[in-house]
């Protein structure tokens, strides 16, 4: 009889659940252009302070999106708390010195430390090494059989004309951190990197943040050096060097000097903090779906406010929206069969911090999470599209990947409610500008779950500047685009069986 009455109650919920499920379209439609617009002069107004990570700004936005969440009825999405913080460090200088052969040089106007990269150290060295550009490939090592085990190594900028010729793709061997990386595995001690650009603006005496405060091994301090310094170093050589690297390959060479490097710093301790809410499910209640959006920006430089409308103010207030719409179908007794988390993180503009730092402790078991619908940036229109859809159109980026259920459901879905022109121009993992990479979604894709992102294009005019504002967001295309989302995550949060994950991930090399 026990048996026969559970079947029963499940028999119910689940005839229930059908007669509701042909009715998104109300809920939905109580994403308007009005309420964006209002949460979005909010969420990138003034106040907010462009809501860089671990500053004051972010916490008042935090804040903001917590009171919101807690509005619309939706319950702590973190153990009982509506925030999960997580930690971030910085490093501020207290002193840095150089000096060669007994020379000492001025900070800034001769070197900088990277600063995040170095531990505090004096180190003294009585020769440097040239390595030429510090570039090492499977056809060209600049190194040779120069062995700089324990060495101070003297590296110079880009790389030589004959070089790049023979390159498609060159950037990865030739940027300055797969140069350092490069010394590092040839086992130097410390980097020199000749720059042109000295002197320079004298820099803030704290560096950037960063979240991994324990390594398991270190990167070799590296200094940015003058060429007034590299001429100290060098002598006579040089100045023949300086025009014949620009062409050429350059034979690595030992030069006497005794060099005397020194930096000594402290560290920060900060925090930030990812902002979670959720909707308990009906009869699949500990299964997942999650919805995300990054609320953090760039913040203030000086006193200029980096607003951050669209990035991802725009992804944000879409979040904030859904849950709403979502919360009112819940209380017309419509509510999803599996749990909705709705969250808003912290950190994506310094490296997708918060939401790795979900994905390595997740609140809820990834394994139940059937998909993460992330949102980062759809509100503007790309100015390098020319196609005729300017004004309905989304990028849909990681549809074909980890799951075969996600095309069919997202073009099926689409096809029904919004009528948007889903764009695959950024689906490509090898796209030079590696979307997939590049927000939040991508720390859920590694970890198995089947992804949607949703994006609207590089804004080369306003992208990641002052003048990205809400005044200039189309607000009828958010609407629509925000709505795409919601009904997509209506039939992923109510259809019977979780999302298969039939596809292996897929990261390249060199990621």
């Amino acid at each position: 009889m026990q048996k026969f009455l559970l079947l029963l109650a499940l028999f119910t919920v689940s005839a229930a659940w059908a007669q509701k499920k042909v009715t998104p379209q109300s809920f939905a439609n109580s994403i308007t252009e009005e309420d964006l617009k209002k949460q979005l002069y909010t969420i990138a107004g003034p106040a907010m302070e462009g809501r860089e990570t671990a500053t004051e700004g972010q916490r008042k936005a935090a804040a903001y999106i917590e009171e919101q969440f807690r509005s619309l009825g939706l319950l702590p999405g973190n153990k009982g708390s509506y925030q999960m913080q997580f930690p971030v460090y910085r490093d501020s200088i207290l002193g840095c010195r150089i000096s060669v052969n007994d020379q000492q040089y001025v900070l800034n106007q001769d070197f900088q430390p990277a600063l995040q990269i170095n531990y505090s150290a004096t180190q003294y060295f009585l020769d440097v090494v040239l390595v030429g550009h510090g570039i090492v490939d499977s056809a060209y090592d600049d190194y040779g059989d120069e062995d700089v085990k324990g060495k101070l190594v003297i590296i110079l900028d880009g790389a030589p004309d004959e070089y790049k010729k023979g390159k498609k793709n060159y950037f990865n061997t030739t940027n300055n951190f797969a140069k350092i990386i490069t010394a590092r595995d040839k086992g130097a001690a410390a980097i020199l990197l000749i720059s042109a650009n000295f002197p320079r603006r004298g820099s803030s005496a704290l560096g950037n943040m960063y979240v991994d405060l324990y390594k398991d091994s270190y990167l070799p301090n590296t200094y940015s050096i003058s060429e007034k310094m590299a001429e100290a170093i060098m002598g006579d050589d040089w100045k023949i060097l300086k025009e014949k690297s620009r062409k050429e390959k350059v034979a690595a060479k030992t030069y006497p000097v005794k060099t005397m490097l020194e930096l000594n710093k402290t560290v920060i301790y900060l925090q930030s903090s990812n902002v979670m809410g959720y909707i308990e499910g009906a009869d699949k209640k500990d299964e997942w779906l999650i919805i995300t959006a990054h609320y953090d920006h760039l913040g203030k430089r000086d006193t200029v406010i980096y607003y951050g409308a669209d990035d991802d103010g725009s992804g944000t207030v879409s979040v904030l929206e859904m849950a709403e719409a979502f919360a009112k179908a819940k209380a017309a007794g419509k509510g999803p069969r599996r749990s909705i988390l709705f969250m808003t993180v912290s950190g994506e503009e310094k490296g997708l911090w918060g939401s790795e730092y979900y994905a390595d402790h997740p609140v809820y078991p990834l394994e139940k999470t059937t998909a993460n619908l992330n949102i980062d940036m759809i509100g503007r229109i790309d100015t390098e599209r020319k196609k005729a859809d300017t004004a309905n159109y989304v990028y849909v980026v990681g549809d074909d990947k980890l799951s075969t259920d996600l095309k069919p459901i997202s073009e099926e879905v689409n096809k029904k409610y919004v009528k948007l022109v889903l764009d695959y121009k950024y689906n490509d993992p090898e796209d030079p500008n590696r979307i997939y990479y590049r927000s939040d979604h991508f720390n859920f894709a590694r970890k198995g779950v089947p992804i949607i992102f949703y994006y609207d294009g590089m804004l080369k005019a306003d992208y990641h500047r002052p003048t990205d504002t809400p005044e200039k967001i189309n607000y009828n295309l958010l609407k629509k685009r925000a709505q795409l989302v919601f009904y997509t995550a209506w039939e992923m949060a109510n259809r019977d069986a979780m999302l298969k994950r039939d596809i292996p991930l897929q990261i390249p090399e060199r990621f």
